[in-house]
């Protein structure tokens, strides 16, 4: 039975590759009259179909349906195994961006957790703040009493002091009054 070299191009990330397949060739009959070169099994032509030819070449629904199972058995498996090694791929990717995911919200969590001891830290910050305040008004608070206890007495004092000072008026009044003369008076 004759074969068939068929050279398959194709692209594979970006690139062309080609393959050849060996497929037997009897499904392949070329007209009784064409001319078969020497290096060529008998039955097959150098002749390509774009050199006007294919009309010349008849193919039977079970060469076709053999050359494509045959097609189908040789690359299946390896497009079986690729789709696999795709899914498997992609199922990685998944718990791969899920892991990720879980990564992002442990980071902003440890984010937030700086922001909650930097919130902390300026709370007791402004908490010793208002410790000092307080301090400061209970400071300021006595000795606005003592001032307004001193006050208090020096205004005591001073009222003592200027009711001794008009008593003192008085007396010399009186005194100064008793030492005037006065004239006697005639009975």
């Amino acid at each position: 039975m004759p074969r068939m070299v068929l050279t398959l191009f194709f692209l594979s990330a970006g690139r062309l590759l080609s393959e050849d397949i060996s497929v037997d060739c009897a499904w392949c009959r070329l007209p009784e009259d064409s001319p078969s070169p020497a290096f060529l099994p008998s039955g097959v032509s150098d002749t390509s179909p774009d050199e006007g030819l294919l009309e010349d070449l008849t193919v039977e629904d079970k060469a076709v349906e053999q050359l494509a199972e045959g097609l189908l058995s040789h690359y299946l498996p390896d497009l079986q195994r690729s789709k696999q090694a795709l899914q498997e791929l992609t199922q990685n990717q998944v718990v791969l961006l899920d892991t990720l995911e879980q990564e992002i919200s442990k980071f902003k969590e440890c984010h937030s957790m700086l922001d909650i001891n930097a919130l902390f830290t300026e709370a007791k910050h402004y908490h010793a703040k208002l410790v000092n305040i307080r301090k400061e008004m209970l400071m300021l608070h006595e000795k606005t009493s003592k001032l307004k206890k001193r006050a208090l007495k020096l205004q005591q004092k001073r009222q003592k002091e200027e009711l001794e000072r008009e008593q003192q008026r008085e007396k010399e009044l009186e005194r100064e009054k008793q030492l005037t003369a006065k004239p006697a008076k005639r009975t």
